[in-house]
Order: C-alpha cells, then structure tokens, then sequence
C-alpha cells in the first residue's frame, strides 16, 4: 500500500493548474486522486476531472475536483494504473472491469501516464488474464470465438451478489488466459469480434510509466 501511495502523490504533482485531468480507476489511482483533492485545498487551484468509472466520479466528487466530460474538454493527462507492464509499456488492464472507459479516456489524453508498484513489470504480458467486455446477449458467441483464438475464457463472477459482475456499461467481462507474442495485433483482432465492447489490452498508448519500487521511484519512458 505505501508504493501505491507514494507513486499517486508522485504522479499529482505532474498535474498543473487549469488542467483537465483524466481520473483512472483502482487501488493505486485512489491514491493520485487522494492527492489532487490535497493540492486544491492546500494551493487553492482548479482541476477539471474526467472519471474513467462511478468509483473515480465519486472519489474525485468528494476530493473536491470539478467533474466534467470528454462531450466539454480535452484532456491534459491521464493517470491510471495497469494489471502489466512489459518492457515496451504494452498494459493489461482491466481488472476493476473499467477500461473501456479508461482506454477512451486515456488513449485521448495529450499525456497519459501509468502508475504501478514494481510487482506489476513484466517481461511479457499474460500471466494475468485480459478482461474482454461483452455485451450480454454475445455471451456465448464470443466466448466461442475466444476459445477458436486460443483463449480460455471464463466469465467473472461477482463476489458480493449472485451472477456475474456487470460493467457500469451493462455488459460482462469475460477474462481470457492468451499466451501473447504481439499484444497490439491481439488488441485489434479481440476487438473484430462481434458483440465485443472492447479488450483490457493497451498498446502504444503510454508515455510515461512511475513504478514504485522499495528502494524508491523508477520513471520509464518509451
């Protein structure tokens, strides 16, 4: 928990006043927007924030950050946390069933800036499973297709309601076990599957990448 922490106050000082930031989702990222409500207390200045989820609306509601949307502002930089890193800062995200908002938000953003302990850098991506938004009714056909690609497929379950969990879009997750080799072309080919809403794959997107480690703060770059 520290190195979340301390990777989210390092990633909100890049914020400036007047930006419009995007407001990624998860463990890490509650950190960055815990930071941003500080500074507009303590340095009385004005972030626009663009929330990736109902988790981010609120946080950063209740941080004191100004909600807008992409419809009324570009985005200045984006900040969000990743599942994996590999060495050329390809993603897996995903795993709090948010990206297809966080990619639109993310890959929109004049910066975008990915914030990580060291656990989460990888020599290549898929040892954590890619989550793959379906709409309901494609359930079973996309499944099908996710296995003819040579996934494993299995449909995440909610923990604390019967069924399985349900995007703040309506759909379900499917997250699917892939041994990956080019992460931008299996990107491309989840998302021609009809009924797909979009895949936890983010490659070529990221410029800049804090991982904290236990003897301090790494900055990677492409």
């Amino acid at each position: 928990m520290e190195l979340k922490k301390r990777v989210g106050y390092e990633a909100a000082k890049l914020v400036n006043d007047g930006d419009v930031v995007g407001l990624g989702t998860g463990s890490t990222t509650h950190y960055f927007i815990e930071n941003l409500g500080i500074r507009i207390e303590n340095e009385d200045i004005t972030i626009l924030g663009v929330p990736t989820s109902y988790q981010s609306f609120f946080l950063g509601r209740d941080s004191g950050i100004q909600i807008t949307t992409l419809e009324e502002h570009d985005v200045d930089i984006a900040v969000d946390g990743a599942d994996e890193v590999d060495p050329k800062l390809n993603l897996i995200k995903g795993g709090g069933a948010a990206h297809t908002l966080e990619k639109i938000v993310d890959e929109s953003a004049k910066r975008f800036v990915v914030i990580v302990d060291g656990s989460k850098i990888v020599s290549e991506l898929g040892s954590f499973p890619v989550p793959v938004e379906v709409i309901p009714q494609a359930t079973r056909t996309v499944k099908k297709h996710l296995i003819d690609m040579g996934g494993l497929p299995q449909l995440r379950m909610a923990e604390r309601k019967d069924g399985p969990v349900v995007t703040d879009n309506g759909n379900f997750i499917y997250d699917v076990k892939f041994t990956i080799k080019n992460p931008k072309k299996l990107e491309i080919e989840l998302n021609t599957i009809p009924g797909v809403v979009e895949n936890g794959i983010f490659s070529q997107i990221v410029d800049e990448v804090i991982v904290g480690r236990d003897n301090g703060i790494e900055f990677l770059k492409n």
